[in-house]
């Protein structure tokens, strides 16, 4: 199998969002695929995954850059899931905002995910020794 190519700042065509979007079941996304590529050309930051040419993974920051960034995405799609892509893919995402206080996401309440994310650095709002409060509006 040939290595995964790692490439920031290099905006994906809309087919090729749709198409990894739609892989992990993402169709909130995909209902608008030209929204869905205004959207990630719009990001602060973009790092995507390729093998042989293929657009395997995807993570994007939104945000200031400056005092807070949200990971908006991470995706990788299905055959290549637990390589380790979705790790390479935040490091090199927030490598360049290393020194930015807050730096935050929302996902869905899997454990899967849970573990993936303590892994790599993040805490559960919950197990913070200062409690905080989440606010999400969605509309």
């Amino acid at each position: 199998m040939s290595t995964v190519a790692y490439q920031p700042a290099v905006t994906p065509t809309q087919n090729e969002l749709v198409e990894l979007y739609e892989s992990v079941g993402w169709s909130a996304y995909t209902s608008d695929p030209a929204r869905l590529a205004a959207a990630v050309s719009a990001s602060l930051a973009v790092v995507t995954a390729r093998q042989d040419d293929k657009l395997v993974g995807l993570a994007r920051l939104v945000g200031d850059g400056l005092t807070i960034v949200y990971l908006q995405d991470i995706l990788v799609s299905p055959g290549h899931q637990r390589r380790g892509i979705g790790g390479e893919l935040l490091q090199r995402l927030f490598a360049p905002y290393c020194d930015v206080r807050q730096k935050v996401l929302i996902t869905d309440d899997e454990p899967a995910q849970r573990a993936f994310y303590e892994a790599m650095g993040f805490t559960e709002t919950r197990d913070l020794k200062r409690p905080i409060r989440t606010f999400v509006k969605f509309g």
